[in-house]
């Protein structure tokens, strides 16, 4: 349960920052058979797929770290799952948002598709 209540006290700062820096979310903890999306939010005509990672202290190293390959895939899959289901014409970029001690750390184009 405290990883759940970790990951949401992180997302609720990273959409936080998006809101601040004038990101439109659009949906929040998308979930289907493929997996699950943090935020996806769109900024200047582009579906931006920003995946959170939270860490209170740097034990585990950096929250951007954690995304790897793997988790890359997955979050691919889910967001052709996402775009097709929603019918989406626009780009798409992949953003990390990592949070590491109240020190946000946002990646932009993170990975590709």
């Amino acid at each position: 349960m405290e990883k759940a209540k970790t990951g949401k006290t992180g997302e609720e700062k990273a959409e936080k920052y998006l809101k601040n820096k004038k990101y439109k979310i659009l949906e929040k903890n998308y979930r289907c058979l493929y997996g699950e999306i943090d935020i996806i939010a769109e900024y200047n005509k582009t579906l931006v797929i920003v995946e959170v990672k939270y860490r209170k202290n740097a034990s585990f190293g950096k929250g951007y770290e954690a995304v790897g390959r793997s988790k890359q895939q997955k979050i691919i899959k889910t967001t052709e799952y996402y775009i097709n289901e929603k019918k989406i014409k626009s780009p798409v970029r992949f953003d990390v948002i990592s949070i590491d001690n109240d020190e946000i750390t946002h990646i932009e184009n993170a990975f590709g598709a």
